[in-house]
């Protein structure tokens, strides 16, 4: 019924959040369930109008994807290729290096490159980082990100890896994997976000380098190519209750976006994460990647038993699942996997209230959001979660959520209306309360973006606006 792949995340933020009650912002929310790069900061509700730019904003997107970004980094054996989607390949291998997949006990030897970015100074000085990267990973290619900050008290992190990922699946790279046990005393990551220990403290994270290495086999001439690489940091205030945002379309708006059910799939593939019960998060990115006109070819979805329905479904949980995680949670995973289809891109980032997906959604851009609630917090789900995925396709004339909500008995049924002010604060708020009154986390305002590379006008204004184009 709901995602297990958000209990791991739920179980190390809650242990977080218990000890970081008293502070002013959550620990481990995410842990729960152009020159330079493009960069956004979201104005926080209480001193802006939601979702507008502000000084005092609580959450900045920051990007590298354009040629000069690509070239003001720092290149060992990485060259930077243009066209109509600039990117950095591996050229010159910078040396070889032998890796040991933890899953498999395989260890092979690798050539390898490196691309480090300059040094962002966070417009929010964070408490938490996501990182974000879009890549193509052909036969026998695979990328390490990795991001190294700096403390507002002046000291460095250590390299934490945020992912290592390839598109692929097979015996010839590594499994895809985000790495467990990475902390300094100060900081920690949670499979995929980096979160302060002690927001209590004072202490945040000032700055940040991301590195990628790009990696193939000895003597081979193909490459990786990364397009798209980045970060959002946050530091969303502690809070049961977000201010409610009043509607700001005045008008009904739908789009037509397929419906899949992760529940047609139960039981389908238990190897990875307990089949499809568990697939809110690729269920909902298959419906938008489909959305945009993308799909998996007949080839792709050969392995896929014939007899099951929406064999897609069953593609988008096996490459988006982490084997350390053992899940397909994993929200950069999750990005990464859309931007393997032709010419998309893909973000994790957060919002500040619905407003800004309204926006989104008038343009023409469906939202994939994580929220957790109990049964009597959002009417008509009929369910409970510790965290679920959902994609947001649009609005009634009053402001309501339309959703496609994947933890649906079948396809027909997917489609949902959801009081706008339930959904606002089960999406946004950092803290709350399980069915036996035990404080948890919230995602505060998690969401996946999805766009191709040469949006509409109308759609290109919006992702400008916020950062992303």
């Amino acid at each position: 019924m709901t995602s297990r792949t958000a209990n791991r995340r739920t179980v190390l933020a809650a242990a977080v959040a218990v000890a970081a009650s008293a502070v002013a912002a959550p620990a481990a929310l995410a842990a729960d369930s152009r020159s330079g790069g493009a960069t956004t900061t979201h104005g926080g509700q209480d001193k802006h109008r939601p979702g507008r730019p502000g000084k005092a904003g609580h959450v900045e997107l920051h990007t590298w994807s354009s040629r000069r970004d690509w070239t003001a980094g720092q290149a060992k054996g990485v060259e930077v290729r243009s066209g109509h989607r600039p990117g950095i390949v591996l050229a010159t291998p910078a040396g070889r290096t032998d890796y040991t997949d933890p899953h498999t006990n395989k260890t092979a030897t690798w050539e390898y490159a490196t691309w480090t970015s300059p040094r962002h100074t966070c417009a929010v000085p964070a408490g938490e980082l996501i990182t974000s990267w879009n890549a193509h990973t052909p036969e026998g290619t695979w990328i390490r990100t990795e991001v190294r900050g700096t403390y507002s008290d002046g000291t460095d992190t250590p390299w934490y890896t945020m992912g290592v990922w390839t598109s692929g699946d097979g015996e010839d790279v590594p499994r895809r994997t985000s790495v467990d046990g990475q902390s300094d005393g100060k900081s920690t990551v949670y499979t995929d976000t980096f979160s302060i220990d002690d927001l209590g403290s004072g202490l945040r994270l000032a700055s940040y380098r991301l590195r990628l290495t790009l990696y193939r086999a000895p003597g081979s001439d193909t490459s990786p190519t990364v397009w798209r690489a980045g970060a959002m940091c946050s530091d969303v205030p502690e809070r049961f209750e977000v201010p409610a945002s009043e509607p700001g379309l005045g008008r009904a708006v739908e789009l037509k976006v397929p419906r899949y059910s992760q529940e047609t799939h139960k039981g389908q593939y238990p190897e990875y994460d307990n089949g499809g019960e568990a697939w809110c998060s690729p269920t909902s990115s298959q419906m938008i990647i489909e959305y945009w006109g993308r799909k998996p070819t007949a080839d792709d979805l050969a392995w896929v038993n014939p007899d099951y329905a929406d064999p897609q479904v069953c593609h988008a949980a096996r490459y988006t699942f982490d084997y350390q995680y053992e899940g397909c949670g994993n929200w950069p995973f999750n990005s990464a996997y859309a931007a393997s289809y032709r010419d998309m891109n893909a973000v994790v980032t957060r919002m500040s209230s619905l407003n800004d997906a309204e926006e989104f959604v008038a343009a023409g851009i469906p939202l994939i959001t994580s929220q957790s609630f109990i049964e009597s917090e959002l009417d008509g789900a009929g369910y409970g979660t510790s965290g679920h995925l959902m994609t947001v396709i649009g609005f009634t004339g009053d402001g309501d959520v339309i959703a496609n909500d994947p933890n649906s008995p079948d396809n027909s049924s997917v489609r949902h209306v959801y009081k706008r002010r339930q959904w606002e604060n089960i999406w946004l708020r950092t803290k709350r309360k399980d069915a036996n009154g035990q404080v948890k986390s919230g995602t505060g305002g998690v969401c996946y973006v999805y766009w191709p590379v040469n949006p509409a006008p109308a759609q290109h204004r919006v992702l400008r606006k916020y950062g992303l184009a």
